[in-house]
């Protein structure tokens, strides 16, 4: 489209040519003339000005001296950004409607309308898939799980025995929901057995899983994502957790056993968590923090063990300073040695 029609669909102010061609997203440093690049913040706004994109999306208080691109001054620039990449994306593939022949589907499993299934898929006695779902080749669904309407699991993932999946779930390539939990008795000579796990797994509306990520099965009852959380790649969630609705876990986030998130939780990458504990509503907890106690919600954490971010920016301040104190307390020394044998 051109940076005029671009201009309109994104509700944007332009400057320049008009007619540009656009015909895809780049990013400022590599971006050509036919593509659009942002500049989400004026750190980047002289960058932006020597981009070699055909057209920049800036905020409507960004200011450049002559800039070589066409300007798009947008009240939300990431956002509209995220529009410009989902208008200018290569078509989506496309998987046949129906079962491919070379798949596995149990003579009493139950597909709604609209459902595909790809090669090597196998679907298991008892298993239900919603209208419009789209399994690719070789995922799995095991006995009886249910999944709902315009899921899409890509291949490899695999969802394991009465598992349930809401409506428009996605999970991405290596994503087990229902693997066996982690958790054994020890003998008086060390011996370990495995706790039978015969809970389930319960992913609600619009849950997405990243790749090779996991949510193990309940020890009894359910392992329970809230709707629309988003969860990275390889990310481990144990046995019995709760996660609240719209939450994020990045990458390599774990949580232990019987862990309890609230709403709109964010757990930055390699955040630990001990099991038995519960995150309050609205809590941020920054990379590889460890969490060894309940966190109340509505404030940020940091460190490990984790702490309120003020409390850590404090701790940091008083490590920087020990290094002057360390020569302070040389200089004292020395007074008070000074001081004790004085020099005849």
């Amino acid at each position: 489209m051109t940076t005029a029609e671009l201009a309109t669909t994104l509700g944007a102010e332009i400057e320049g040519d008009a007619s540009v061609e656009i015909t895809g997203v780049g990013d400022l440093r590599t971006a050509g003339p036919a593509q659009v690049a942002f500049a989400h913040s004026s750190r980047y706004w002289p960058e932006a000005g020597q981009s070699g994109a055909g057209a920049v999306l800036v905020s409507k208080e960004a200011v450049m001296e002559a800039p070589k691109p066409v300007l798009l001054r947008v009240e939300n620039v990431e956002a509209a950004f995220a529009e410009a990449c989902a208008l200018l994306a290569p078509p989506p593939t496309i998987v046949p409607r129906g079962i491919h022949p070379q798949a596995l589907v149990a003579p009493d499993a139950k597909l709604g309308a609209d459902v595909a299934v790809g090669a090597f898929a196998v679907i298991e006695a008892g298993a239900e898939i919603g209208d419009g779902t789209t399994l690719h080749a070789q995922t799995h669904v095991g006995p009886g799980a249910r999944l709902g309407r315009h899921c899409r699991l890509f291949p490899f993932s695999c969802v394991l025995d009465r598992c349930v999946l809401g409506d428009r779930v996605v999970l991405h390539s290596g994503v087990v929901i229902g693997g066996e939990g982690f958790g054994h008795t020890v003998d008086a000579q060390g011996v370990r057995t495995c706790i039978p796990h015969i809970g389930i797994v319960v992913l609600e509306d619009d849950v997405e899983i990243g790749a090779n990520s996991t949510v193990d099965r309940a020890r009894y009852g359910e392992t329970r994502v809230g709707k629309g959380t988003k969860v990275d790649n390889l990310v481990m969630v144990a046995h019995n957790c709760i996660i609240g609705e719209h939450s994020v876990l990045c990458a390599q986030v774990g949580m232990a056993g019987t862990t309890t998130l609230g709403r709109r939780v964010i757990l930055a990458g390699q955040v630990g968590l001990a099991g038995h504990l519960t995150v309050g509503d609205d809590a941020v907890v920054g990379a590889q923090a460890g969490v060894p106690k309940d966190l109340p919600g509505g404030q940020m954490y940091l460190g490990a063990p984790a702490v309120p971010r003020l409390e850590f920016g404090k701790s940091l301040a008083h490590v920087a300073s020990i290094p002057k104190l360390k020569e302070k307390l040389k200089a004292l020394e020395a007074r008070l040695a000074a001081l004790e044998h004085p020099s005849p």
